[in-house]
């Protein structure tokens, strides 16, 4: 590939991603502050046969993780078995009591899962985290391709990839495939919200409508869209982008103004899908994530074929012991954070700052994870017209119909700070397209 012919269009197709309103929001002190999400025009590029081997990985990990939520909120088997303390699963922050006993249309749970990975200078792939609840980031590689491929046809002519246009049309099909009668809706609690670019942007492209709670109501024990004239129509499935907790003012966040009242209710007897189902959240813990290839054995019999990063509890006194005395070298997680916060490197850390941190996690150990630092791959990037390497993970998307489906693409972000190893958006990352090589 030729480099330099397709970074010359980077200020245009930067310039048509401001116009098209590709950005996300970040709430900071109260105030919302959106901007635009930094597009590098060097492709992340992946080899088919390197590619075959994620998409065995990642569909035997969703394949698990569904197996798994379905087992905690009904029969309990892998906790009655010890594979994974009772108290540990109870204890998490994603585990939803109201959920027991619910089985969402054809037993899926995570129809759609965003699982990051980093690779490693020796060329492991390692997983960091699986995104269970409502994971974003496919719109952004899916508009960057089409812009690139308008700025540069000849570059899409000359160089051999999968083309990540189906993205929609998978996400359609996982849509219909649980609707249990009537349309398609995305639900959205927003202009405001951080993906609200996303959100309207896979509602034009799968033809499903852009709904917010207001537009939604529940009668005779079913889901209606109201639409501009006052019509009511059937509503079989929801691709919810909001929150368990604010998704149900009736079931959940009694203060919630953006969800739909006892659209649980109706769920629960089976009359509308959730797309991600409620209660995913027990699944995408970092604390259970240590558990995952423990999961893959219990109900595949299989061996993980994807790696977790090496990882310790606190919560276990062996791994405390551990953590304590390579504190230094680890970096230590808040299993209840997401988007690059409560993440902190021992080796960053003040003398205070240690023994400060070191107090609440004797405190709190179920609260944390411990990590070795992986030092994972380099990847191009343009900066101010210079090619430099920046720290770089991948999100790819796992959707689950009969069989989970790998999209052949992702989401790369990178760090635009030479000395992080953070990249997400909310940390001023940038991201690239994903360029998997076909046959």
């Amino acid at each position: 590939m030729d480099v330099k012919e397709l970074c010359k269009y980077s200020e245009s197709v930067n310039v048509l991603m401001a116009r098209y309103g590709v950005k996300f929001g970040i709430y900071k002190n109260h105030v919302f502050h959106e901007q635009l999400f930094p597009f590098d025009m060097i492709p992340r590029i992946i080899g088919a046969e390197e590619f075959s081997y994620l998409e065995k990985g990642l569909g035997q990990r969703v394949k698990a993780l569904n197996l798994f939520i379905q087992d905690i909120y009904h029969e309990k088997k892998i906790i009655h078995d010890g594979v994974i303390p009772e108290e540990f699963i109870y204890a998490g922050s994603g585990y939803l009591p109201i959920c027991e006993g619910v089985m969402p249309p054809k037993g899926i749970f995570s129809h759609i899962s965003g699982i990051d990975l980093v690779q490693s200078k020796d060329g492991t792939w390692y997983v960091l985290e699986d995104n269970l609840r409502i994971p974003s980031g496919a719109s952004y590689p899916m508009i960057a391709r089409d812009l690139c491929r308008k700025c540069s046809p000849q570059t899409f002519r000359e160089n051999h990839m999968e083309d990540n246009r189906n993205y929609a049309a998978l996400l359609r099909k996982v849509m219909d495939h649980v609707n249990v009668g009537g349309h398609t809706v995305i639900l959205t609690p927003g202009r405001y919200n951080a993906a609200y670019f996303e959100h309207s942007y896979l509602a034009e492209q799968t033809g499903a409508h852009l709904a917010s709670g207001h537009e939604l109501i529940v009668e005779n024990d079913h889901l209606y869209f109201i639409d501009f004239s006052g019509k009511k129509e059937r509503v079989g499935a929801v691709y919810r982008r909001i929150s368990d907790e604010y998704l149900d003012p009736m079931n959940f966040n009694e203060e919630s103004v953006i969800g739909i009242p006892h659209i649980f209710d109706i769920y629960r007897k089976g009359n509308v899908a959730i797309i991600n189902a409620p209660g995913n959240g027990v699944a995408d813990d970092k604390g259970i994530y240590y558990f995952v290839p423990k999961m893959i054995k219990y109900y595949l019999g299989e061996e993980a074929i994807l790696h977790n990063a090496p990882t310790y509890l606190p919560y276990y006194e062996k791994d405390m012991s551990y953590v304590l005395e390579h504190f230094d070298d680890l970096v230590l997680k808040d299993v209840a954070e997401a988007g690059g916060y409560g993440v902190v490197f021992g080796n960053k850390m003040t003398k205070q700052e240690k023994e400060d941190f070191i107090r609440l996690l004797e405190a709190e150990p179920r609260r944390f994870i411990a990590q070795e630092v992986i030092d994972f791959i380099d990847i191009d990037i343009m900066d101010q017209g210079e090619i430099v390497p920046r720290k770089a993970d991948l999100r790819a998307f796992v959707l689950m119909t009969e069989e989970p489906v790998i999209w052949k693409s992702g989401l790369t972000r990178f760090s635009r700070n030479p000395d992080s190893f953070i990249v997400n958006s909310s940390q001023g990352g940038g991201f690239k397209d994903t360029w998997v090589l076909s046959r």
